[in-house]
């Protein structure tokens, strides 16, 4: 609905010089609370340029940016030749975003812990590797808890450990009524959790969800087929309903469903399950979780390889 929408683009255009081409133009959007929003296009199709406009960072050369809220952007390339250490950057960047400066220097200290850079607090940018720069460069947009999170190609060079407490990281901002906008090279990513798809073809956005008749539980069904998925076994009091941030990202199975007293068994990608099972355990009363497994990965086709090109012509 109208009124839950966070951020709205009403026919936006973007072009780089007065007579330049046309990267994007006609562009309707509307990004609603708690989303999480998929970009999708070819190299150079103008995926950076739509992410750009989102957070604010470029302005449109026609059309309106409305309802932004506090917003935080990790671009694609972090210019980490700036005169901060780790530590210092982050927390500097958590007092641009109006925390006050004991509050800014604990949650730049979280986020090096939760992203194991702790150890390069007291390391000047300029001298971190190119992969503890990426966890900084991500850090750097979670500090504040922003409520609009645009993240373009954010999950690249980082580790696996940290790719996956960036998935927790998503799970968490729109568990909290946050919208998430992102553009990733891996057609699996947060596969299952995905509101909304989008792809910018030539200078127009086309909806890429799927629609029709399918319900929202046989989309997040089929998209959860695509990634790796976490299976939860949970009984709950008698009568209750799932909390609403698990009923949001969960699939039900089992001949149980019908049985509110009986064990409930739920789907959900493995990047929300940190989230699902703190809700259950934190509800009020707390649900019980019996089960805890990993499902089996279909493999599925491996991404194609980025151009060497890749980055040259405008996003």
């Amino acid at each position: 609905m109208e009124r839950d929408l966070v951020v709205r683009l009403s026919g936006v255009g973007r072009r780089y010089g007065l007579r330049g081409p046309w990267v994007l133009r006609g562009v309707d959007l509307g990004v609603g609370a708690g989303a999480l929003v998929r970009v999708e296009g070819a190299n150079g199709s103008g995926k950076s340029t739509l992410l750009r406009l989102l957070a604010g960072i470029d302005a449109p050369s026609e059309g309106r940016v409305t309802g932004r809220p506090r917003t935080a952007f990790v671009p694609e390339r972090f210019p980490a030749a700036m005169p901060f250490t780790a530590l210092g950057y982050l927390t500097h960047m958590a007092r641009v975003h109006g925390l006050a400066r004991g509050a800014a220097e604990r949650s730049a200290e979280q986020w090096l812990e939760r992203f194991g850079a702790a150890g390069f607090a007291g390391t000047p940018l300029s001298h971190l590797s190119k992969g503890s720069s990426q966890k900084v460069a991500v850090a750097q947009a979670l500090v504040a808890a922003p409520g609009l999170l645009v993240l373009d190609e954010a999950w690249t060079g980082l580790d696996a450990a940290a790719r996956a407490e960036l998935d927790r990281a998503v799970a968490e901002r729109t568990a909290a009524g946050g919208c998430v906008v992102f553009v990733d090279h891996d057609p699996r990513r947060l596969a299952g959790a995905v509101d909304e798809a989008y792809a910018v073809d030539g200078t127009a956005l086309e909806r890429r969800t799927p629609g029709g008749s399918s319900s929202a539980a046989e989309e997040r069904a089929s998209a959860m087929r695509r990634g790796p998925t976490v299976v939860i076994v949970t009984r709950g009091p008698e009568g209750a309903e799932l909390p609403g941030p698990v009923a949001a990202v969960a699939v039900e199975t089992g001949d149980a469903m019908s049985h509110a007293a009986a064990s409930r068994t739920l789907t959900v990608p493995e990047s929300h399950s940190d989230l699902v099972l703190r809700e259950l355990l934190t509800a009020r009363p707390p649900w019980h979780v019996e089960t805890v497994e990993r499902a089996p990965v279909i493999p599925g086709p491996a991404p194609a390889p980025a151009s060497a090109a890749e980055g040259q012509a405008p996003r």
